[in-house]
């Protein structure tokens, strides 16, 4: 995925420390899409109906519209933030930031999820007020608004369904949209149920549902967000099978300080000694480690150091 370069050193221990470079090796994969005009469009859609429906809630006394309402205006944060980072990721490297600001991606989906706690908070703190002190509610109201919701919701989370595989960002921003609209299909059900039965509870009821349905997307997001952050093996890729492939090469006796890491939410790098006793292969042999590690473990960003001897014992 992303840039692919692979960096080869060669080091023989036999004699005096030397550093001899071979030619790099640029594998170009599928960059990721532009998401410009479905953010830009997500963040329009979801800010207009954030102040339809918490001013909907406000007058009709539903907890489960302010609920939703502040959800989603946890959302459009959301949205900005990985716009943000998606655009700071594309930024040139320089003499001091060597990678660019890719992993600006990563930090943007640890806000995110640092954004949805905080509405949590807020949601929780009102609903439990809600509970003590119920209030009537106009169930025709809630229909009416979160009807809207469902279609905002569903047509935003469609901008990003196909890119929904590849980035985290975009990721996150499908699952917040998706979970949305059958948020809001909950609020509208909650409202038909008040109708009818004319029991207020119901809706302070479903405020706590769409709480724990945030709650679960926010404990995914944080999870996955806060592993990249420490620079784990991105999900999908075996680090086992990697080593496996690397040391099964002809010529390989031994993988040593093998390294997969995650440059953004997009892009992973990897770093790797090869111990190949009868020496350096060629260039070609190197060029083949690139494509199939980018092509088939989805590792664009490759630096491989090929050495002779083992003199490190695994601890470089």
């Amino acid at each position: 995925m992303g840039f692919g370069h692979t960096h080869n050193n060669h080091h023989e221990r036999s004699g005096p420390h030397s550093h001899s470079h071979f030619a790099s090796h640029h594998g170009h994969s599928h960059a990721p899409a532009d998401f410009g005009h479905a953010f830009l469009i997500g963040i329009i859609l979801n800010t207009g109906f954030v102040v339809v429906e918490a001013a909907a809630g406000w007058m009709s006394g539903s907890m489960a519209l302010i609920a939703d309402a502040g959800h989603n205006l946890s959302d459009v944060l959301a949205l900005i933030v990985a716009w943000v980072a998606a655009i700071a990721a594309k930024k040139p490297a320089t003499e001091r930031f060597t990678y660019g600001y890719k992993s600006s991606t990563i930090l943007a989906a640890l806000t995110n999820a640092a954004l949805l706690l905080v509405a949590i908070g807020a949601i929780l703190f009102e609903t439990f007020q809600r509970i003590a002190e119920p209030t009537p509610v106009e169930g025709m109201t809630m229909v009416i608004v979160a009807s809207i919701g469902i279609v905002i919701n569903t047509i935003t989370a469609l901008l990003f369904l196909r890119g929904r595989q590849d980035d985290l960002n975009i990721h996150g921003a499908f699952l917040h949209m998706a979970a949305d609209a059958l948020v809001s299909l909950g609020v509208v059900v909650a409202g038909v149920a008040i109708i009818f039965t004319g029991q207020s509870w119901i809706d302070p009821a479903v405020s706590l549902i769409i709480v724990a349905v945030i709650t679960w997307g926010t404990w995914r997001l944080a999870k996955d967000s806060l592993k990249m952050g420490l620079l784990a093996v991105p999900e999908g890729i075996s680090q086992e099978a990697v080593r496996d492939y690397l040391a099964a090469l002809p010529g390989v006796e031994s993988v040593d300080d093998l390294h997969i890491w995650p440059m953004s939410t997009t892009e992973t790098a990897l770093s790797a000694h090869l111990v190949m006793p009868d020496g350096h292969p060629g260039d070609d042999f190197l060029a083949k480690i690139n494509s199939v590690l980018e092509h088939e473990h989805r590792i664009g960003h490759s630096t491989i150091q090929i050495e002779q001897t083992e003199g490190c014992g695994g601890g470089c």
